[in-house]
């Protein structure tokens, strides 16, 4: 289904994707294509196969094999989005921006705080969106959850665990084998950006107190089993795990509160069903078996809460509000940025 141009008949926001490995193919591609706020005008890919499935995914779209033939166009375009890895996000970020383009950035949004800040800095010396690609504010569970927490379902919450596991023993993608902490690599850089973000989201602002980050593939390569602990200035603490090595995942969420808990297993169901082929405002789209909702309540007390719809087609929705209307940024860099901060403290030992 595509979700039809606004009522004032504007043209679209031409795009130029750069990457189109998991995040570019699976998230991005599919969620601006069905938008007609967005034309996917260029997509960037150096890889001979994945150019031959853009070309035949995106026929409307020209492929090119670099950032700098794509940036030679920039000025028939408005928006860059950049789905590579995480070492190049600053680098093509600023370029982006260099040449009169609003930005978005996948996670983790660069790969130092130091990096971060030029980009926000460049982006508000031109007047440009930066933004960050920070989808799981719209997974359902996590949507259901925050709803809880504002109607004073579970009480006064005490503790946040959240877990984002995973079965991959072999490690795919050559980028991945080789990238460590300064260049973004490692779990803790892929999926910390993820659950720190919705645990700020939740309840405010934090500071990592324990940290265990391991590498259990390869002494001595990227972690990829990692244990955080953060301490909310709300009183909430936060347990986030990040394991790519679980051979059998532990509960996404279990929220602990003064009246009720509320835990939930697997995952949002959007990443699995947009590879599939399944678009936002097709029937089914992101909604969850309810076999899957998250249980509310005492032990031997305790009923389903179902869950809401997941709802990543907000997020560009709202970027194109932002450009078009001036209305807020969806994702504030800045979150991400302090996310980042978080990172590098626990790589640091805290």
């Amino acid at each position: 289904m595509i979700i039809p141009a606004d009522a004032a008949g504007r043209a679209p926001l031409r795009t130029v994707l750069f990457g189109f490995g998991l995040g570019g193919r699976v998230f991005h591609a599919p969620l601006l294509e069905q938008d007609a706020r967005f034309s996917l005008d260029v997509i960037v890919t150096s890889d001979p196969g994945r150019a031959r499935a853009a070309s035949a995914a995106y026929p409307g779209a020209v492929v090119v094999p670099s950032a700098d033939a794509a940036l030679a166009l920039a000025g028939g375009l408005d928006l860059a989005v950049i789905s590579t890895p995480p070492a190049t996000h600053a680098p093509l970020a600023l370029a982006a921006l260099d040449a009169g383009l609003n930005v978005v950035v996948d996670k983790p949004f660069a790969h130092s705080p130091e990096a971060a800040a030029e980009m926000m800095a460049a982006a508000a010396a031109g007047g440009k969106l930066l933004s960050v690609f920070q989808n799981r504010r719209w997974d359902g569970d996590f949507l259901t959850l925050k709803a809880l927490v504002e109607r004073g379902d579970l009480g006064s919450v005490t503790r946040f665990e959240s877990r984002m596991e995973s079965h991959k023993p072999a490690v795919t993608k050559a980028w991945k084998k080789q990238a460590g902490a300064a260049e973004g690599g490692g779990i803790l850089f892929d999926l910390g950006p993820h659950l720190i973000d919705q645990a700020l989201q939740l309840f405010g602002p934090a500071e990592p107190v324990w940290a265990e980050v391991h590498a259990r593939r390869e002494a001595g390569g990227p972690d990829d089993d990692v244990f955080v602990v953060l301490r909310h200035d709300s009183g909430v603490l936060s347990h986030l795990w990040m394991n790519s090595l679980a051979p059998q995942a532990g509960e996404r969420f279990r929220v602990t509160g003064s009246k009720a808990a509320w835990t939930k297993r697997g995952v949002d169901p959007q990443e699995a069903q947009l590879d599939a082929g399944l678009r936002p405002g097709d029937a089914g789209y992101g909604s969850e078996d309810p076999a899957a909702w998250g249980r509310l309540g005492v032990d031997g007390s305790t009923v389903a809460v179902p869950t809401e719809p997941g709802r990543y087609q907000d997020y560009y929705a709202a970027v194109a509000a932002a450009v078009q209307d001036g209305k807020p940024n969806p994702v504030d860099p800045a979150d991400s940025l302090r996310g980042l901060e978080m990172i590098r403290q626990i790589h640091a030992g805290l």
